[in-house]
């Protein structure tokens, strides 16, 4: 798109699962000018990387923001849109009666799974029907700043639009950026929580479960839980923020011929207090202080050698009880105790060892443990309502407020601030 309108009723940046429920719901219940604006070619985020959708409250919907009747009727307006293929969920008592021994909860959620050499068709439909809808979509293009005083924002090439709705979605990856324009227009904010912890990545036999139960959501002590879990085509992937690398897993659709691994995230809630406040920078020094000791990317390392208390060297990486090659090539063997925090650590190590106890194998020696992985989820914007308006006019949704944590309550997210417009149309 080149041509912009001077003004718009409703603008979305982001065109992420929030801004995308933001902008079929104000398209299909009203005659709004909307534009919405998207920095790359297509979405990124968990849209576009694996596509993985949950479909049961609580998980992605943070309790502060939802009660579980709200969050039910909005999910079914989300399918809707995304008309999910939902995954089968198989007999898992047994492995749910082993957790309630240890103190740890396994939830039976409802999934679907795009993959991510599918999720582009799908996020390209969603954009082709906004466009048949009436909404103006300029994709590739940044937004430079919102006006302190004004309802307008000037875009990088200096264009300026003005509005009198704005709906900012930009996602976890654009903290920084949405930081700014808080500071801009006098929104007072908290950045005191991030996800800290590892991903693992093993043989299938080794965590059946999998065959079972798709993305095994599994709570343990210590704010400890399992996060994104890929098998069939799995792969883990090296993603790049501001100052470090972060490691994250991904597994292509059906189509796409099997490799008999499984990856899955084990993370750790921190909530920071003073002195120190801020989760994202909590999180960057620890990516930071990575790059240092891998030379410039992130560090694996086999739980045989970590259970003898010695780093992994590449030459430990052989055929004998190491029995398959890592996914993530550009991973540098190493030594996770020197460089994630000891507390963190323990209560990792802790989690695994009771996930072997309910799935034994986990902890076979030739299962990678990769680091870092960081989930700075989000700023906490002060809302003046429930719809995650900020100030008259202006609204923040998504992962990157913390109103939600992951694809269908991002959606969802952007359905209630855009009825919130509306109603107040």
């Amino acid at each position: 798109m080149e041509n912009f309108n001077i003004h718009y009723n409703s603008i979305i940046v982001g065109s992420g699962p929030s801004g995308l429920g933001a902008a079929f719901k104000l398209a299909e219940n009203s005659n709004q000018s909307i534009l919405l604006i998207e920095k790359k070619k297509i979405s990124s985020g968990g849209l576009r990387n694996d596509c993985k959708q949950n479909y049961t409250y609580p998980v992605g919907f943070p309790f502060e923001h939802w009660e579980k009747e709200e969050a039910d009727e909005l999910l079914e307006e989300v399918k809707q849109h995304l008309n999910p293929k939902m995954e089968t969920r198989l007999d898992i008592e047994k492995y749910i009666q082993r957790a309630k021994k240890l103190d740890v909860d396994i939830l039976a959620i409802d999934q679907a799974h795009v993959g991510t050499d599918k999720s582009s068709e799908l996020i390209n439909s969603l954009i082709d029907k906004l466009k048949v809808l009436g909404v103006s979509v300029a994709l590739e293009t940044q937004v430079e700043q919102l006006d302190e005083n004004k309802k307008e924002l000037t875009l990088a090439t200096g264009e300026i639009i003005t509005f009198d709705n704005i709906i900012l979605g930009p996602g976890r990856a654009d903290y920084d950026w949405m930081q700014e324009q808080m500071d801009r227009i006098g929104v007072e904010y908290k950045d005191n929580i991030v996800d800290i912890g590892i991903r693992v990545e093993l043989k299938e036999e080794n965590y059946p479960i999998v065959k079972e139960y798709y993305d095994p959501k599994i709570l343990f002590p210590n704010k400890v839980r399992t996060f994104c879990t890929n098998s069939g085509c799995a792969h883990i992937v090296r993603e790049k923020y501001k100052g470090y690398y972060s490691v994250n897993g991904h597994s292509m659709s059906k189509d796409k011929k099997p490799n008999k691994l499984v990856n899955f995230a084990m993370l750790k809630t921190i909530r920071l207090t003073e002195p120190v406040v801020s989760g994202q920078q909590f999180g960057k020094i620890l990516g930071e202080m990575v790059m240092q000791l891998s030379g410039g990317s992130v560090i694996m390392q086999r739980v045989g050698d970590f259970r003898l208390g010695q780093r992994s060297k590449k030459e430990t990486f052989n055929n004998d009880l190491y029995d398959f090659k890592p996914s993530l090539s550009n991973a540098v063997a190493g030594d996770l105790s020197l460089s994630m925090p000891a507390k963190i650590l323990r209560d990792i190590w802790s989690a695994l060892k009771k996930l072997d106890s309910i799935v034994p194998g986990v902890l076979h020696p030739s299962t990678i443990l990769y680091y870092p992985e960081i989930k700075t989820y989000s700023n906490r914007p002060q809302f003046i309502n429930k719809n995650f308006c900020v100030k008259e006019g202006y609204y923040i949704i998504g992962d990157g407020a913390g109103t939600s944590r992951g694809i269908t309550a991002a959606w969802s997210s952007g359905i209630r601030a855009a009825n919130d417009i509306l109603n107040k149309s």
